[in-house]
């Protein structure tokens, strides 16, 4: 009896013990389970300040001071004007970048105008409070990025591969450069999937390279003055145009080689003590940049004259063959490094417009899901490499770009409205960080000059193109956002689909 009573304690304890694995065991997949649905997974903030600034240089230094930087010196017709409007144009960026700043660090969003356009007018009126926020991540998202992306890689790959399509026919080179672009829009992607620690490693030693890159040309042009070879630089305001219109398009053109200036605000949520190195990564890099620019071209001027500059095809190029003699394949060599990070970052920044959109109902909700192991927003990074895929096969795309400046700065002014919007309605929230009232006044005089004056001195099919861009975005947004018209079936294929490929879940809350 005593020992049948231990056996059976003995049977009972055992069992005992069996349940109390099995309820941890189910705990644990609990655990596992709410994993899954992203309880534990959202973006995380890795991005110091070095990191910071070399994202706002990896996204503003692409190719244009290297290949055209001579189209501001065309419409503006003089080498002084010239450099005015270069030092206007980065005085105007940091303006905008530092108003930028506040907006950022008082939501403490990332998506940038996506996100406050959102927060100023969204709960204005069912109907058309929504709608500028959603026409900006639809005109950022679906076209202008990923175009945008498309030709700077393209670029990459006709000066990365320049040595070795000299022989072959214009069809043939044709070809190898979107082949070696679809292969370079593979490595970022890769880079962007993979992880953020991983982008950052590589953007900052492209960063490095690119400043490198710039302060050559302005070693070379230094170079040059100390000889004496000031002839063109002596023109100063000869030939200077008197044309609003010309001036207008001067600014276009040198804010165009600075836009980027807003990246770090797209990726607030990813940035280390974002309310101190937001605006001071901004303070940091845009005045860093204006210099390199502003001496660049100084550099360009003194050894190309005016005609010269116009005309060839690649001004840094041409600069180098005359000036660097064996070393001139660093500047080629420059243009790769330069176009590839630039590439990068800018897909890095449109994938948390895309990521914040979809968190916001207007895009597809499986772009705002968060890949569990890596914790990257692998689906938008995905769909914009699909994007700008497209567009590299279609190839001739630079119509597109040609109004691209119009659509930025019509949301950048519409981004000052928010700031003083919000500056009312948000009076009493903390603000880590604020310009003066001036300054968002001021960029959004100049980003209605930017957006009207161009119309009026050249009208051109273009704006038209650009007006039609936003009639099919509202078109999109009253049909599936508004009305929520969308294949429910097919949407939960497509979204299980792309979970299990991505490996993906729904963030978590993404307020700290």
């Amino acid at each position: 009896m005593v020992k049948s009573w231990t056996i059976c304690e003995l049977q009972k304890d055992m069992a005992s013990k069996e349940m109390e694995a099995l309820e941890k065991s189910e705990k644990i997949k609990d655990n596992e389970a709410s994993d899954m649905t992203g309880s534990n997974v959202k973006l995380q903030r890795e991005l110091g300040l070095f990191s910071a600034v070399n994202l706002i240089l990896g996204v503003m230094i692409g190719s244009g001071i290297f290949v055209s930087p001579a189209t501001a010196l065309e419409h503006s017709g003089s080498v002084a004007l010239c450099l005015i409007v270069w030092t206007v144009s980065g005085i105007i960026s940091l303006l905008g970048a530092l108003s930028f700043a506040e907006l950022g660090t008082v939501l403490g969003k990332s998506g940038a105008e996506y996100s406050y356009f959102q927060e100023a007018f969204g709960k204005t009126h069912k109907y058309w409070g929504p709608l500028p926020s959603f026409i900006c991540a639809w005109i950022y998202v679906v076209i202008l990025r990923p175009a945008e992306v498309a030709i700077i890689v393209m670029t990459f790959a006709e000066y990365a591969f320049q040595p070795f399509t000299t022989d072959l026919q214009s069809d043939y080179k044709a070809t190898a450069i979107k082949l070696g672009s679809l292969a370079a829009l593979f490595v970022m992607t890769y880079i962007n999937i993979t992880s953020v620690k991983l982008f950052v490693k590589v953007q900052n030693i492209f960063g490095v390279c690119k400043v490198f890159a710039c302060l050559i040309v302005i070693g070379g042009g230094l170079y040059e003055i100390i000889k004496g070879n000031t002839e063109n630089l002596n023109k100063g305001f000869e030939g200077s145009t008197t044309s609003p219109g010309g001036i207008a398009l001067a600014l276009y053109s040198g804010l165009w080689a600075y836009d980027g200036w807003n990246s770090v605000t797209v990726v607030t949520e990813e940035i280390i003590n974002p309310g101190v190195n937001v605006p001071l990564s901004i303070s940091i890099a845009v005045p860093l940049i204006t210099g390199l620019y502003v001496f660049m071209n100084v550099a360009y001027m003194s050894v190309l004259s005016y005609a010269e500059m116009v005309s060839v095809p690649a001004v840094a190029v041409a600069f180098g063959t005359r000036v660097l003699g064996p070393a001139s394949f660093l500047i080629p060599l420059g243009v790769a490094i330069a176009t590839f990070g630039c590439a990068m970052s800018v897909q890095f920044g449109v994938t948390r417009v895309c990521y914040t959109a979809a968190r916001g109902g207007h895009m597809l909700e499986v772009f705002s899901y968060v890949n569990m192991k890596r914790l990257t927003p692998a689906p938008a990074v995905a769909f914009q490499a699909i994007l700008t895929s497209i567009f590299i096969m279609v190839g001739n795309i630079k119509t597109l770009i040609d109004f691209a400046s119009w659509f930025l700065w019509f949301f950048y002014g519409l981004a000052m409205v928010a700031l003083l919007v919000l500056r009312k309605t948000q009076a009493d929230k903390p603000r880590p960080y604020r310009v003066p009232t001036i300054v968002p006044c001021f960029v959004l005089v100049v980003a209605i000059f930017l957006s009207v004056l161009p119309i009026v001195h050249d009208p051109s099919i273009k704006y038209l193109m650009a007006i039609g861009f936003i009639f099919i975005g509202v078109i999109v947004y009253t049909m599936f956002v508004y009305y929520k018209k969308t294949p429910t079936t097919l949407l939960r294929k497509f979204t299980f689909l792309t979970q299990m490929l991505f490996e993906s879940v729904p963030p978590s809350n993404h307020e700290d």
